[in-house]
């Protein structure tokens, strides 16, 4: 679907796409309700959508927008490099994951499965530290090549809808 309505690197327009799918996450006290959107940056399309549990098991926002992707291409989530275009971008309202204690794949190890596709990653947060001590994800991120962008300005919003069912302290 072409993004008619975002112009071409307006990372807030997007940040903010990805804030309205992390709202329709179910609010539960042992997750982060998370949005994210996949975009092909030359041609200002959006790929794919996602957000925390949207799918079928405890799945996290960027999972999803890639098992779409390649329930789409008809591949195996592995294989989606041979499909996807270059150049894509990945928003996500909190900095990918570098450790699940589900036992899913993370998130970052996800992202890195695609470092010849996906350029760039912007956050609305980095991940805070209360459910992974010392995340590591932007580092590995940053070493695969993968450029890692705060979209500034939006934080306090992103924390309300994703700690939304989380016992305050």
């Amino acid at each position: 679907m072409t993004s008619s309505i975002i112009q071409p690197g307006d990372h807030r327009a997007y940040m903010r796409l990805a804030l309205s799918l992390a709202q329709k996450s179910p609010p539960k006290p042992t997750n982060y309700r998370v949005g994210a959107v996949v975009v092909h940056v030359p041609s200002n399309t959006i790929l794919a959508t996602g957000y925390t549990l949207e799918l079928e098991g405890n799945t996290h926002a960027e999972q999803c927008c890639f098992m779409k992707l390649a329930q789409q291409h008809g591949v195996a989530e592995e294989k989606l490099t041979e499909v996807l275009p270059k150049d894509l971008a990945l928003y996500t309202t909190v900095e990918p994951c570098s450790k699940r204690l589900s036992g899913n794949l993370p998130c970052v190890e996800r992202v890195l499965r695609l470092a010849g596709c996906i350029k760039t990653v912007f956050v609305g947060i980095l991940e805070p530290e209360k459910f992974v001590q010392e995340n590591t994800g932007r580092t590995s991120l940053k070493d695969a090549g993968i450029e890692v962008v705060h979209v500034e300005g939006m934080e306090k919003e992103i924390l309300e809808v994703a700690t939304a069912g989380h016992v305050k302290e």
